[in-house]
């Protein structure tokens, strides 16, 4: 098995956003992964938090990944949903957790034992599922990029029917996610990526899904990133027309099973 991550901010004097980790049980007969991207408030939105995104995503990320760990028997959305109920308990009495810009986050989890193959992924984060015969499948909450090529303004229709939904104070929401099962031999390799890594296919262009799995498979996540950044740099206005800043903090896993 090999497994490799790396992730980088988008602006070196901001906090990472991003969270990403695995845990791998003493048996060695499987092993977890979560991914999550903190959504940015506005430079001048107050979100009704002391603590902020970053706080945010390591709780809820630390939750996640011990919960879906831990407890085999429980599906990945009820985990999310735990794991949102605990840290929604840790600031319910100091922050304002009602508003609309609460920390919140997008999420990518899978866990895998000798049988199977598990996954969840809520908003625009992606998880690509590699089989043995290098056909790559994305695994995909499509409902921004919907929301996108109609022309809808995405701010209002966060968290609310019609519209979009991420990980922030109701635990409910983890029932909205994309989830599914695989048998474990139909899986090579998994990648999740947050949207700042997904660019080289989803803003540039550099290449498909498959041709990012081969090239994390060949050079590893911190490679990905470097290109996207490399990018960036050469085409500041093609990330910020679409995303609304030039960089964005980037998160890749990658775990070859």
């Amino acid at each position: 098995m090999r497994i490799e991550l790396a992730t980088a901010p988008g602006d070196p004097q901001r906090p990472n956003e991003d969270y990403a980790s695995v845990a791998l049980p003493a048996s060695g007969h499987g092993g977890a992964l979560v991914l999550l991207d903190g959504v940015t408030p506005p430079p001048d939105g107050d979100d009704g938090c002391t603590h902020g995104v970053p706080w945010f995503t390591a709780r809820l990320g630390g939750a996640l990944l011990e919960l879906s760990g831990s407890r085999r028997d429980t599906s990945l959305a009820d985990c999310l949903s735990a794991a949102i109920e605990r840290t929604t308990d840790t600031h319910a009495q100091t922050c304002e957790i009602s508003h609309a810009l609460t920390p919140q986050a997008t999420v990518v989890t899978a866990r895998w034992d000798a049988e199977r193959v598990e996954y969840l992924v809520l908003s625009d984060s992606v998880l690509l599922i590699e089989a043995p015969d290098g056909t790559v499948t994305p695994v995909l909450d499509d409902r921004i990029d919907r929301l996108r090529a109609a022309g809808r303004r995405l701010a209002p229709l966060r968290n609310m029917e019609g519209g979009f939904f991420t990980a922030a104070a109701d635990p409910a929401v983890a029932a909205r996610a994309v989830t599914g099962s695989l048998p474990r031999g139909s899986v090579r390799t998994l990648a999740a990526l947050t949207d700042g890594a997904t660019r080289w296919v989803e803003v540039f262009g550099e290449g498909d899904w498959t041709q990012l799995t081969a090239l994390l498979r060949k050079e590893g996540p911190q490679a990905l990133i470097d290109r996207v950044r490399a990018a960036e740099d050469a085409n500041p206005e093609s990330a910020g027309a679409l995303y609304g800043k030039a960089h964005d903090d980037a998160a890749v896993i990658l775990a070859e099973l």
